[in-house]
């Protein structure tokens, strides 16, 4: 194979690849802090053993967590317009797509670091006086925050990958500014290649940060 990697310049990385990574960051970023918020109301829902509270949470996770994200992806794209009667930019709908479909996995994250936590700590609360939201605000949560974060900043890992698909309905990401550039100087294998150990480079610092804070967990615990 006769590869040429010569073009890829500064010049380059700024003219398409630049603004593609920029949004897969804040696709990530928005995802993640949506999908976390929305998790954790879903988690509770589940947790507070009421059925109609419990039902309508169990639908939603099972339901996206069943469905392949690129499928959910094409139809929030679709069907939005249709429901709010005028077009919706690709960036958008990937915001609100990935937020929604990340909830459900978030959810269950959210669900078993709330059941971690000692069933005492709630009793603790409660004798305190404390109000079930409270408990659950005060006490439950920020511990089951800290026994999770590595799993949510995995999730978080597996979320940034995921972001190449917004590449079936035009969002520009990070591989979009590969592949734009690849046709431009017709050199898409280069491109692919270079995109690929990006991806690597980002996703594999980030698994080690989340390593070393699994270990600092540990000795805290």
């Amino acid at each position: 194979m006769n590869l040429d990697f010569s073009f890829l310049n500064w010049g380059v990385a700024s003219s398409f690849i630049l603004k593609g990574l920029i949004f897969s960051i804040q696709l990530t970023l928005i995802a993640t802090l949506g999908g976390i918020v929305l998790g954790t109301v879903l988690a509770l829902m589940r947790l507070s053993g009421k059925k109609w509270l419990i039902a309508p949470a169990a639908f939603y996770v099972n339901t996206l967590r069943s469905i392949p994200l690129v499928m959910v992806i094409l139809w929030f794209f679709l069907l939005i317009p249709m429901l709010i009667g005028k077009p919706m930019g690709a960036e958008m709908s990937a915001i609100i797509t990935f937020t929604v479909f990340e909830a459900a996995y978030f959810s269950e994250i959210m669900r078993a670091g709330i059941q971690s936590v000692p069933r005492g700590q709630v009793a603790a609360g409660y004798a305190m006086g404390m109000s079930y939201g409270q408990t659950m605000q005060l006490v439950v949560l920020p511990q089951a925050f800290r026994n999770m974060l590595p799993v949510l900043m995995a999730q978080t890992i597996i979320l940034f990958q995921d972001t190449s698909l917004v590449y079936a309905i035009g969002a520009y990401d990070l591989l979009k500014g590969f592949e734009i550039a690849g046709k431009n100087f017709n050199r898409p294998v280069e491109t692919y290649l270079v995109a690929a150990v990006v991806y690597f480079v980002i996703c594999f610092s980030l698994s080690m940060l989340v390593r070393r804070l699994q270990k600092k967990i540990a000795i805290i615990r």
